[in-house]
């Protein structure tokens, strides 16, 4: 029996719904899922298996002119993501006219592998501004075939699964049979803390935020976990406290449930903030927490 296998990378602007995307091909909640741009900030591998074949699904950030040292290294996972593919999932959603840089949409042009370009959200849209999107995106992107879909309602999801099993090489598979994730089980643990705090904080709090996890114990019925928030000023480490501690422990609170779900197991989550000055900026700590892949 033949055996498929390669790795298929979402790319596109921020908030057009890739990780909506990745996480209804996966079957897994693996990426974080919220409405503020910028919520992926690593490359995060989603592995699908099947008898005779395995996809390697990759999330990545969305295309942004990177601002400062944080978003350089999140645009360098953009560009890895063209290098190992042997599919491309390129991401638009209903309106959308161009990507947020030139360059990256000259390599999706002059792409030498299949490329699929989804038109996100069409349940927001009428037939008549569907069918005028396809024809805009097949005079854009020549190369690619194009599949409206809705990620949200599960839309045609099956469809690009299914094409994506149809265009994948020949190969063995890259990982174990039983692999979900190349990432390990603190990282999970990190996204989905920040994801609360996304959905908590407003303004700039949420971009300011790294979550550390120093501990990880599990046991047979609980796991025990001692997370780090850091921030890079004193007056942002009060915001993510709040009165009495009244909004860290709303987060607390939100990101145990969610931890519960994901792990399938009791947590016992401990959260505590300190300032870690200017760490976006910070080479070194970037490269700590993961980011730059130099």
């Amino acid at each position: 029996m033949n055996h498929k296998a390669g790795f298929v990378n979402i790319i596109g602007n921020p908030n057009v719904g890739k990780s909506t995307l990745m996480n209804a091909l996966v079957g897994e909640r693996l990426s974080i899922i919220t409405s503020k741009a910028q919520t992926t900030r690593h490359r995060i591998l989603g592995i699908v298996n099947g008898d005779d074949f395995q996809i390697i699904f990759s999330d990545t950030p969305g295309i942004i002119k990177p601002a400062y040292e944080l978003q350089n290294s999140m645009m360098d996972f953009v560009k890895s993501a063209f290098e190992d593919a042997d599919v491309l999932v390129y991401m638009v959603e209903i309106g959308e006219k161009d990507l947020k840089d030139e360059a990256f949409f000259k390599r999706i042009i002059h792409s030498k592998i299949p490329v699929l370009l989804l038109l996100n959200k069409i349940d927001k849209s009428n037939q008549e501004q569907l069918e005028e999107q396809i024809g805009l995106w097949k005079e854009k992107v020549p190369n690619a075939e194009i599949i409206p879909i809705s990620a949200l309602e599960n839309f045609n999801v099956q469809t690009v699964f299914d094409r994506i099993i149809e265009l994948l090489p020949d190969s063995p598979p890259f990982y174990p049979k039983d692999a979900l994730t190349d990432k390990p089980e603190r990282f999970f643990v990190n996204e989905i803390i920040r994801e609360k705090i996304l959905l908590n904080y407003d303004k700039e709090i949420p971009y300011a935020v790294e979550i550390e996890t120093e501990e990880f114990k599990e046991d047979d019925d609980i796991i025990r976990i001692r997370a780090l928030i850091m921030v890079e000023r004193d007056t942002q480490k009060g915001i993510i406290i709040g009165h009495k501690g009244a909004a860290i422990k709303k987060v607390g609170i939100q990101a145990r449930e969610e931890l519960e779900k994901f792990f399938g197991k009791q947590i016992h989550l401990e959260t505590y903030v300190k300032v870690n000055k200017d760490w976006r900026t910070n080479l070194r700590q970037l490269k700590r927490f993961g980011y730059n892949q130099k």
